[in-house]
């Protein structure tokens, strides 16, 4: 089969190949009656199992995959990991001009504008001393492991653009998310399962919604985009077969399908003819796998309560970590939660209690369990939103933020029990060793080894990668 060759694709869309792909289906058929013989055929191999672009490493591997905590809406840096206690002295004071003047801001444009001071105190936790909220006492006890970053700052302000910079490095719909990035650059470990796997969860506030184009492979392949498990129940609908149909009947469809997909890849330069012979074979592995990976019962009531969960597969994010830890044991690349529960534009003491619940014990047990088994040296968590919160009150809440917030890693080569970066005094705008999205991409990629100038795939005559042009690797967060 022929390896994905963008510039081929791009000329092979003509009229003459409008043509020849109407007449396909028809043709298909014909020879189907016509030669009945040529349906017992080898099937042309396809297998979900592949190699990615890069044929060696660029840096030495640190991170074999990357789990990725989304916490969806904006968490507060300021509730969280960046204690401010000159603005916790000024609540409910002005909040100094010098600071905003001229900045752009969400919701709180041309108002009065006043301090909002945390609502919890922080705590010095571990040998590292790393001050954390009270609202995350189990996060803090794994302070040792964690990496924490206080400068970032990111370039939109609302959630859906912000979401797909953050995941994207670009506004512009049709890129490439992280994972796709690396899938497409490293391939997949895992056989029997897709090699980027995404689950959803909902606490009971601050709900932003979340859109499929985040997880989207873009103007890659869409061999390369994230698939959606169900949180709640069965992860994979329609698994098993139909009533009547054996496995073996299943196996030679696949094995047909494959054969005649086969034939239109020699043929043409679509990379979506090698997506489709992939998913056919990897949905056929699946109907084995998928039921083991939900097979629970070794797992113990230990294993519960260190994770906090009441119910394995309850939709909650408790047990989407425990999930996460299975797939990323079989190989899986990139696996992704999203937990939709903090977009605090108000009541941010109770929505933030409540997802600080929702997350806290579980995070802590993700890396607590893959420290235990050997596999957090080579995986990369990275736990954070698409951006802060402002340190100006906006009725009982907190307005989006994107000059000063805060994110954490652990794992995957980082460098463990530090801090990186700061915001000022009242925690407005990050002032030192500033981080921005790009330069947290091109970190990430390094850590996996890879250069992430060097990741790039042709795009209407541009080199597009997750970075775009910009990005630096910032070296003082790796070990």
């Amino acid at each position: 089969m022929r390896p994905y060759d963008p510039i081929a694709h791009a000329l092979s869309i003509n009229r003459r190949t409008f043509l020849t792909n109407s007449a396909y289906g028809l043709g298909a058929a014909a020879l189907a009656c016509l030669q009945p013989s040529l349906l017992h055929a080898s099937p042309s191999s396809g297998a979900a199992f592949s190699k990615g672009v890069l044929k060696s490493p660029n840096y030495p591997v640190k991170a074999k995959r990357v789990i990725f905590l989304c916490m969806a809406g904006g968490p507060s840096h300021l509730e969280t990991f960046d204690w401010k206690p000159l603005l916790k002295k000024m609540d409910g004071q002005p909040f100094p001009e010098s600071f905003t003047k001229g900045q752009q801001l969400a919701q709180l444009q041309n108002t009065v504008l006043k301090a909002r001071g945390s609502f919890v105190d922080y705590k010095k936790y571990g040998k590292s001393g790393i001050e954390v909220s009270d609202l995350f006492p189990h996060i803090g006890g794994m302070a040792d492991d964690l990496c924490v970053v206080r400068s970032m700052q990111t370039e939109q302000i609302n959630h859906d653009t912000a979401h797909a910079f953050f995941n994207t490095g670009s506004i512009i719909k049709g890129r490439p998310c992280m994972g796709s990035w690396l899938l497409y650059g490293l391939g997949s470990e895992a056989e029997n399962l897709p090699g980027y796997i995404v689950l959803t969860s909902t606490g009971k506030t601050g709900l932003q919604p979340i859109s499929a184009r985040q997880w989207s492979s873009g103007v890659l392949p869409s061999k390369y985009q994230g698939i959606l498990f169900q949180s709640k129940g069965e992860a994979v609908h329609y698994i098993g077969n139909p009533q009547g149909v054996c496995q073996s009947l299943q196996r030679q469809v696949v094995e047909e399908v494959q054969r005649l997909n086969g034939y239109l890849a020699e043929d043409t330069v679509d990379p979506e003819i090698a997506t489709r012979i992939a998913q056919y074979e990897l949905a056929f592995k699946m109907q084995s796998s998928v039921p083991e990976l939900l097979d629970f019962k070794n797992e113990g009531t230990k294993t519960m309560e260190k994770y906090g969960i009441k119910e394995f597969g309850d939709g909650s994010f408790a047990s989407n970590c425990l999930m996460a830890r299975r797939l990323a044991e079989r190989g899986v690349r990139m696996i992704q939660l999203y937990h939709r529960a903090w977009d605090h534009h108000g009541g941010i003491e109770d929505g933030m209690r409540s997802a600080a619940k929702d997350v806290d014990q579980a995070t802590a047990a993700l890396i607590s369990d893959l420290k235990e088994r050997g596999m957090l040296e080579d995986t990369l968590i990275l736990w954070g939103g698409e951006f802060g919160r402002t340190p100006m009150g906006q009725g009982s809440g907190r307005d989006h933020h994107i000059l000063g917030y805060s994110v954490f890693m652990a794992g995957g080569g980082v460098k463990a029990g530090t801090t990186y970066g700061a915001t000022d005094e009242l925690g407005y705008r990050s002032v030192d060793k500033i981080v921005n999205v790009h330069d947290l991409h091109a970190t990430m990629l390094a850590l996996m080894g890879i250069e992430h100038t060097r990741l790039s795939v042709k795009y209407q005559g541009l080199d597009v990668r997750l970075t775009g042009i910009a990005g630096n690797v910032v070296k003082d967060l790796m070990a």
